[in-house]
This record gives structure tokens, sequence and C-alpha cells, in this order.
């Protein structure tokens, strides 16, 4: 696989790999409910292989969740740049948490 297990040096290339790996499996989960959730918790597990602590979601609301729903539909054209916005957030988030 090409980003698990996620174990890169790179901060800008574990992003890259969160928020792809993300997109993908939210667009081909075959249920609606439960697909952020699964996703979520591959995020986590990736962050961790990675030697990140355990990311801190809680940020998403409001106009953070609007952003993220909007994320999700440009990687539906393969445009992950808003994905990796959200995930930027959420490791600064996780930092700040931490």
């Amino acid at each position: 696989m090409r980003y698990t297990p996620c174990n890169f040096n790179n901060r800008d290339d574990v992003i890259d790999a969160l928020a792809i790996t993300h997109c993908e499996l939210v667009l081909i989960h075959p249920y609606r409910e439960g697909n952020g959730r699964t996703s979520r918790l591959l995020a986590t597990l990736m962050a961790l292989q990675a030697g990140l602590p355990l990311l801190d979601f809680s940020g998403i609301t409001g106009k953070a969740k609007q952003a993220y729903f909007l994320a999700v539909q440009a990687s539906m054209n393969r445009d992950y740049e808003p994905m990796k916005a959200v995930f930027n957030a959420v490791l600064k988030k996780t930092e700040r948490s931490f």
C-alpha cells in the first residue's frame, strides 16, 4: 500500500496520506452512516503509525464541519487540497491539546 503503514518523516507527507486515504475510504464505504467514524479511526491509526498522538477531531463543528463536507465533495474530483487543510487543522488542534 502506498500510504499504509504511515511511517513518513515529513509532516506534509503524513497530511497527504491522511487526507487521501480518508477521502477515498469515505467515498467507497457502502453506507452513508458510519463511514466518517471508520475513516477517522483509520486516520488515527495512521497518525499513531507516524508517531503522532491520538487525533483530536473535536474542532470539526459548525463552519469547520461544512468545510469538511466540502472537502469530501472536492475529493470526488481528486482534489485533496481542501481535506489536507482539514487535517492540517486537526493536527494543529491535536498538538495544542497534547
